[in-house]
C-alpha cells in the first residue's frame, strides 16, 4: 500500500475546512489533511519551525486567497521562491473571480486557480476533482 500523502489546507474559514474534510470522505484517495489557519502558521509548518518540527512535506497545498496574518500572495511568493518548496503544487482556492486576482496568482506561479462554488455539492465536487487530478492523474514529485 502506498504511503499516505499529506494535503496542506491554508484556510481561515472553519466552514470551508469542514467542507474540505467532507470532500475527502468516501474517496479512494489515501490522503491526510494538515490545516493552517493563517499565512504565518502555514509558513511555520512548511519551514518545520516550532511546534511543527516533525511536520511532513505536503504533496499538495490548497491556499485560500484571503488570509489573515500573512497575506496569501506573500505565502505563495515564499513557497514558489523557495527551492525546497517550489515543486509542491499550489491550488489557489477562493471566492474571488476578479481577473486581477487570477492573473496575479498565476504570475506568482500558482499551479491552478479554483473558485469556491457557493453551493455545497459543487464545492465538494470541485475539491474532489482537484484532489483526483493532483493525486491520481498528475505526476508530482514524491514527498
Amino acid at each position: 500500500m502506498l504511503h499516505q500523502r499529506l494535503i496542506l489546507v491554508i484556510e481561515d474559514n472553519p466552514g470551508d475546512i469542514r467542507l474540505m474534510k467532507e470532500a475527502l470522505r468516501d474517496t479512494q484517495l489515501n490522503v491526510a489533511l494538515q490545516i493552517a489557519m493563517d499565512g504565518e502558521q502555514a509558513l511555520k509548518y512548511l519551514r518545520q519551525e516550532p511546534p511543527y518540527e516533525d511536520g511532513r512535506r505536503p504533496s499538495l497545498i490548497f491556499l485560500d486567497l484571503n488570509l489573515p496574518r500573512g497575506t496569501s500572495k506573500d505565502v505563495l511568493r515564499h513557497i514558489k521562491g523557495d527551492e525546497s518548496l517550489r515543486s509542491i503544487p499550489v491550488a489557489v482556492l477562493t471566492s474571488s473571480d476578479a481577473e486581477r486576482d487570477i492573473r496575479e496568482a498565476y504570475e506568482l506561479h500558482a499551479n491552478c486557480y479554483l473558485r469556491k462554488p457557493v453551493d455545497l455539492d459543487s464545492f465538494i465536487g470541485t475539491i474532489r476533482s482537484a484532489l483526483t487530478f493532483w493525486m491520481s492523474v498528475a505526476c508530482i514529485p514524491s514527498d
